[in-house]
């Protein structure tokens, strides 16, 4: 097959609203695309644009209190890209948005899965800390996924790989912070209105303390379940397993931590329904193949072979490394991005579609450009 174009970089600088008019003329494009794909789907659960508009906008006080700069980035981005701004705020809020829109709706089973894991220095060959992540979504989104590396006045520097238009998903900071997350889904979703995902993931990005970070996801109100892998690159990682009302935390065993998309925590799972297998039914080996791949090669362990454990296709096309397939739901999913960091060098490399494409781009933090690495 072509090769899959690599997903583009953005450089961002400025007040809030400068950079999100500057984003959204870069990204316009892949924007556009990207609310088609939202549009299309909603519109198949009955919303026309008018109802889903309404849905954004509820959404606007609740991000304000928790960031008003947030809101005044995605009104910048709206008219760099000539889109509504109800649009942005919807790519923002999309899990969120989604599932309101499901209520009273026959189940549409669509989850965002994802295989996260983090290798401890004690467990790689250089000492040096290790995370990453397979993002299993929507296969349209290899055509609307972005790179945004943020320089800041207020605050460390970020580079995040996210869906066009939005504010952040997988990476890393130049505090050493880097973060990545897993679809979960519980019995308490969705009976209390609480901070967008998504945003979470910003703000933790932008903190240049790991206490902070770790503060924001743990104990931020949620409307939705959400599993989140923090590490640092002076050598720490925790697992923050989410109900929209309380935190469960995991910690790495023998130096290696592995997450897929369902509860682990044993006080958990004495106190919640696990909803999501039913869904997501590969996910309780999803995670354990990606274990069992690292911990033999423990204190020997290079992004090389975090790559080939994620790239792993076992049970194919429901393995680790997801090719496009129907899903339970009718929508074509796929891994539509394989994302390796090393936070303490500002590094990330990142695959559309890794089942289809090996051919890697990496992102720096630092230099200026992007550059393709050999298959």
């Amino acid at each position: 097959m072509d090769a899959v174009p690599p997903f583009p970089l953005i450089d961002l600088s400025g007040a809030p609203d400068t950079r999100g008019e500057s984003y959204g003329r870069q990204a316009a494009g892949r924007v556009r695309r990207s609310l088609g794909h939202y549009h299309s789907q909603l519109g198949g659960a009955g919303l026309d644009t008018g109802r889903v508009h309404a849905l954004a906008r509820a959404f606007v006080p609740r991000v304000e209190a928790f960031d008003p700069a947030y809101v005044a980035e995605m009104r910048g981005i709206a008219r760099g890209a000539d889109v509504a701004f109800e649009d942005v705020m919807l790519l923002n809020c999309r899990t969120e948005i989604l599932q309101l829109a499901r209520r009273g709706m026959p189940a549409e089973d669509d989850p965002d899965g994802c295989t996260g894991a983090i290798l401890l220095p004690e467990a790689t060959a250089d000492g040096t800390l290790l995370h990453g992540q397979n993002w299993d979504w929507k296969s349209e989104c290899a055509e609307t996924g972005v790179v945004l590396r943020i320089r800041r006045d207020d605050g460390p520097d970020i580079l995040t790989f996210v869906e066009a238009g939005g504010l952040a998903r997988a990476g890393l900071n130049a505090a050493g912070i880097a973060v990545t997350a897993n679809y979960l889904e519980s019995d308490r979703d969705y009976r209390q209105e609480g901070v967008p995902l998504a945003l979470l993931r910003r703000k933790a990005l932008e903190q240049a303390q790991l206490a902070l970070a770790i503060r924001t996801f743990y104990a931020t109100p949620k409307s939705a379940s959400n599993n989140i892998m923090v590490s640092h690159a002076s050598g720490f990682a925790i697992d923050i397993e989410c109900a929209p009302d309380e935190s469960f935390l995991l910690e790495p065993q023998d130096g290696i931590l592995v997450h897929a998309n369902h509860w682990r925590s044993p006080v958990a799972l004495a106190k919640l329904k696990d909803t999501g297998i039913a869904n997501t039914p590969d996910s309780v080996y999803r995670d354990r193949r990606v274990l069992d791949a690292l911990r033999p090669k423990r204190g020997w362990l290079t992004l090389d072979d975090l790559r080939a454990a994620f790239l792993d296709d076992w049970q194919s096309p429901w393995s680790v490394c997801r090719p496009p397939r129907m899903n339970m739901g009718g929508n074509l999913s796929a891994t539509v991005a394989m994302i390796l960091m090393r936070p303490a060098d500002g590094h990330m490399e990142i695959a559309p579609l890794p089942a289809l494409n090996r051919r890697f781009t990496t992102y720096s933090l630092h230099a200026g450009t992007t550059s393709r690495a050999a298959e």
